[in-house]
């Protein structure tokens, strides 16, 4: 059986199966009343002595079975019946149980005799078909609700089939709040990030190729008009930055956490940065846990940045967990503060310079922002 739905539905209606033939057995088994002992008990209280007038006997066991439907027979110990309410009886053979032609209960008096009373029969017919109909209302109703179930599953794979197969937009819906909603819910965040992913590395692939062609084209022509060789070693340099750029860029997407981590001081990498362009890092000491090497990449870059597209003075500062990086040019406007930060942006970016500062800076639990001609990096301690 393929089917998860038909398992899990058959599986229900088999346990419900056990559980109903182990309910009739211990019905039938434990509890059936036993009134032979019943009688018994009564009889003992009510019977005369066994010297008693037959009549005097007779009369004590019709009170004795009065309003109830049973057979009741007195016996001498010899076997003689001394009276009987009801159908006739055997003569008791032992105590307990006797199976001849009926169901009896045989019971010895202290003083020799014995009674014997048989319980009419009890038809199960009634019970029979109450457990039936019961089976079949659970039947009828556990279906609906694993179908539902499996057929909410059976969805979920339809959509893991899809992303498979290369649909990057499947989606699945979620319904419910139980374990198959959660499942749902992570597929979809799983999804939404494969997406996400997939587009910037083909939108990342389609630009760095452009950005490319740039350098290459000024080597080819520095190489053709004998240019000097200064000029090709820096179309080389620039163009090696770029794919150290490219590979950084889409290690980071493919990261799930830093590879190193250790305790760097923010101010004192700020101020051994800034040192490099004839700055001096202000502000307070400011200790995270983090990669040197990558937290170095993105203060290098922000420097650049501002070097490249501001005006000096350049400041740098690190307080209260927050590193700024500012200059006297036009700034950013207030439209495209959002939008330096996407790969290769010509107008205020360095290649993939602001991407890398937002990636390292997320990555490292916090976040990057342009306000006019400063931008701020907040970590966490």
């Amino acid at each position: 059986m393929r089917r998860l739905y038909l398992r899990i539905y058959f599986a229900v209606l088999a346990s419900l199966a056990v559980f109903a033939v182990a309910a009739a057995v211990l019905w039938h088994s434990v509890a059936e009343p036993r009134e032979g002992d019943d009688f018994t008990l009564i009889a003992r209280n009510v019977l005369p002595p066994a010297a008693a007038p037959s009549a005097e006997q007779q009369a004590a066991l019709e009170r004795v079975v009065r309003d109830v439907r049973v057979d009741l027979a007195l016996f001498a110990p010899d076997g003689t019946r001394l009276a009987a309410v009801g159908g006739a009886l055997p003569a008791p053979t032992r105590a307990g149980w006797h199976f001849s032609g009926g169901r009896f209960w045989a019971s010895q008096l202290p003083d020799g005799r014995w009674l014997v009373s048989r319980v009419p029969h009890r038809r199960p017919a009634f019970g029979l078909f109450a457990l039936a109909l019961l089976l079949v209302a659970v039947a009828v109703g556990a279906y609906p609700v694993v179908r539902r179930l499996t057929e909410r599953l059976e969805r979920l794979q339809q959509g893991v089939e899809a992303l498979g197969a290369g649909d990057f937009t499947a989606r699945v819906k979620v319904e419910g709040r139980d374990e198959v909603a959660r499942l749902a819910e992570s597929f979809n965040r799983a999804a939404g990030r494969i997406e996400e992913l997939v587009a910037a590395h083909k939108w990342l692939l389609a630009n760095t190729s452009h950005e490319l062609r740039t350098p290459l084209a000024r080597i080819r022509m520095a190489l053709e008009l004998g240019k000097p060789k200064s000029e090709i070693e820096r179309d080389i340099a620039e163009l090696d930055a770029l794919i150290e750029e490219v590979l950084l860029a889409s290690r980071l997407d493919a990261l799930a956490s830093l590879e190193v981590t250790e305790e760097v001081d923010l101010l004192a990498l700020a101020a051994e940065e800034a040192a490099r362009y004839d700055l001096e890092a202000q502000g307070e000491p400011f200790v995270l846990r983090g990669d040197p090497r990558l937290l170095r990449r993105l203060v290098r870059n922000l420097l650049e940045n501002a070097r490249r597209h501001g005006a000096a003075p350049i400041e740098i500062r690190v307080q209260r967990g927050e590193l700024r990086v500012c200059d006297a040019g036009p700034g950013v406007p207030s439209a495209e503060r959002e939008r330096v930060f996407e790969p290769f942006y010509s107008r205020h970016g360095v290649g993939l310079g602001l991407t890398l500062v937002r990636q390292i800076a997320r990555r490292h639990g916090g976040e990057a922002r342009c306000e006019g001609n400063c931008f701020y990096v907040t970590l966490p301690a």
